[in-house]
């Protein structure tokens, strides 16, 4: 027996091709994007962290002005402790400040999964799945 090839044998072969095609660029697509997104979560964890890490690097000089304070507090009862009290309020200030901008920035950046990458995969998952109920 000899097989004949039709032309809708050939429409078939075309089609499927084409679908490996696409089916393969889009896998493609969707891994870059996961990449992409994965790389910008991880970004913002590291500027948070940075923001985390200037914050206690303030609060500790905070505490040592507070410890110079009672210090000068103890020593004599003058101007001096005043001035040593406002700088250490003034630092731990900005040290919240810091550590509130690290916590979203933190808080962007979690958790690190490619969310947009998994919802365009769900998208598509779901039209193939319609295209092959038609």
């Amino acid at each position: 027996m000899s097989h004949v090839t039709t032309d809708r044998d050939v429409s078939t072969g075309q089609l499927v091709s084409q679908l490996t095609e696409q089916v393969s660029r889009l896998a493609r697509e969707e891994i870059k994007l996961a990449v992409s997104e994965v790389q910008t979560k991880g970004k913002r964890v590291g500027v948070g962290a940075g923001l985390f890490g200037g914050a206690g690097v303030l609060a500790w000089f905070g505490g040592m002005s507070l410890v110079a304070g009672i210090v000068l507090l103890l020593a004599t009862v003058l101007e001096p402790w005043a001035a040593a009290f406002v700088v250490a309020a003034v630092i731990f200030v900005l040290a919240g400040i810091l550590a509130l901008l690290g916590k979203k920035q933190v808080q962007k950046g979690s958790p690190p999964v490619p969310e947009q990458a998994i919802d365009g995969v769900k998208r598509d998952i779901a039209t193939v799945k319609e295209g092959a109920h038609r």
